[in-house]
């Protein structure tokens, strides 16, 4: 409980990894980026091949938060095998939904625990363009959702909060099951030009070039750019071995992952949407611009989707860091 009430995140760090040999963990639960990062620190500082030489029971992780595949290929490394993963979706709010069952990355919705879950359906003509519903915006019961269909999700509680739009989306996966999962954010998604990439067809796409380029992928941000009268997405992709891939190849396959997974996007990349603009650089750029924003903690997560206002500040970091980067442009 010491090192929880630690306001200091890299304070926490340090002493989670200066007392790591001293604990025997059998689980670990958080946002896998800063999961992730903590275990790195404690192999390098101890100089281990993997975490499971000094945590030899280590065998569960619960994540939340954010999505989880992006960083499996990654976090694995890190590992001597690997270990049950359990999904878990809570927030301020409420304990919204969990794994209940193997076989599936698809979380069961708490329907008896204080809170009234309504949905909206997520789509172009339902919401502006800061992410909120439209006055006209239909809203649906449990009764009434659908699977394969992403719905902003609408909460009422016990503790006062009333229609409270939560920020996020979610899919049925199976409706009989009350199962679901986490589509992405209600203001992270793209949709410049009638594309409506959302986030999950990102994670889709990203786990798509770590398998081709057998490489891992824990961080990217995505933004819509302006070029000429069209339209372009500019992808910041963090990786490891980013010195030794070639950009226009990247671009090529996630070019044509996104028009696999997403068919606006394959409609529009024939019309107003160029290919997509993709700059490589080290995953630790992000983590360093999280702290030089006051967002580096546990909790914070990296934006999916970059907001226009954040842009500027985000290509002035890289300039004034000198953040090593591979690019090429699209057409």
């Amino acid at each position: 409980m010491e090192v929880a009430k630690l306001k200091n995140w890299e304070d926490r760090v340090a002493i989670i990894v200066e007392k790591a040999p001293e604990w025997d963990i059998s689980t670990i639960t958080g946002i896998p980026s800063w999961v992730q990062l903590t275990v790195e620190r404690i192999i390098e500082h101890h100089k281990l091949d993997n975490i499971h030489q000094l945590w030899p029971n280590l065998q569960v992780f619960v994540t939340g938060g954010i999505a989880f595949e992006p960083y499996r290929k990654g976090f694995e490394q890190l590992l001597a095998h690997p270990l049950i993963y359990q999904d878990s979706y809570l927030a301020s709010e409420g304990f919204i939904a969990f794994q209940s069952r193997p076989g599936t990355h698809a979380m069961k919705m708490l329907l008896n625990n204080g809170i009234f879950f309504e949905f909206i359906p997520f789509q172009a003509a339902h919401f502006q363009e800061d992410g909120l519903p439209t006055p006209a915006a239909p809203i649906l019961t449990i009764d009434q959702v659908v699977e394969g269909q992403d719905y902003a999700l609408v909460i009422s509680t016990n503790a006062g909060a009333w229609r409270y739009l939560i920020g996020d989306t979610v899919r049925f996966t199976d409706v009989s099951r009350s199962e679901i999962i986490i589509t992405g954010r209600t203001k992270h998604f793209l949709s410049i030009c009638g594309e409506h990439l959302c986030v999950d067809n990102m994670n889709q796409a990203i786990r798509t070039l770590e398998v081709d380029l057998d490489v891992a992928i824990p961080e990217f941000s995505v933004i819509g750019v302006k070029q000429g009268g069209h339209f372009a997405h500019h992808w910041y992709i963090g990786c490891k071995d980013y010195p030794h891939l070639d950009p226009e190849a990247v671009r090529l396959l996630l070019d044509s992952a996104l028009r696999q997974y997403n068919d606006d996007y394959a409609a529009e990349r024939n019309a107003m949407l160029h290919a997509p603009l993709v700059t490589l650089l080290p995953p630790d750029a992000f983590y360093t611009w999280q702290k030089a924003t006051g967002r580096q903690n546990g909790q914070s997560k990296i934006p999916r989707v970059m907001q226009q206002q954040q842009l500027a500040d985000w290509q002035q970091f890289l300039l004034l860091e000198n953040v090593p980067v591979r690019e090429c442009q699209g057409t």
